[in-house]
């Protein structure tokens, strides 16, 4: 790690992206998604946290190789821009499911969200395999959330 500062700068932009989206799902923890019917496979609610708080960890050091190798090449700020981008989706799902609390809405907005990454790591790739490598527990988790926010729909429409 060549710059600690862009580091934790990039780690942080990540966790912000996660700390805006628990806003709205905190409260509606208890409140809300407690009584929703849940398909056999869900994982705990303690468990969401900690996955999430490394992916953010992962992904920000993803997005810091990318703009450490981008310095002063203008083709890549397109991927940069697509990253930043594609976090605002990863935002805006807390907001949909758990503060709107509109589980179909927030299906179409997480396969959105799956298509943006997947975006994010084939120019990710590009640039650097090894930001788009710490991707992929990412796009695992977000196919298994799709797939969880999909029967969640099912059973609660």
């Amino acid at each position: 790690m060549k710059n600690w500062k862009r580091l934790l700068i990039s780690i942080f932009i990540c966790q912000l992206a996660g700390i805006i989206g628990s806003f709205f799902t905190t409260g509606a923890i208890n409140t809300w998604y407690i009584f929703l019917e849940k398909p056999s496979f869900a994982p705990p609610n303690w468990l969401f946290a900690p996955v999430w708080i490394s992916l953010y960890t992962l992904m920000g050091v993803s997005f810091y190789l990318v703009w450490q190798s981008s310095l002063g090449k203008k083709e890549h700020k397109a991927a940069i821009n697509l990253f930043l981008v594609h976090l605002v989706f990863n935002s805006a799902w807390s907001i949909i499911f758990f503060g709107a609390q509109e589980i179909g809405l927030a299906l179409l907005e997480i396969l959105l969200l799956l298509v943006l990454l997947v975006a994010v790591i084939v120019k990710f790739y590009q640039i650097d395999k090894k930001a788009a490598l710490l991707l992929l527990p990412y796009f695992v988790w977000v196919s298994f959330a799709s797939f969880l926010n999909y029967q969640l729909w099912v059973l609660n429409r």
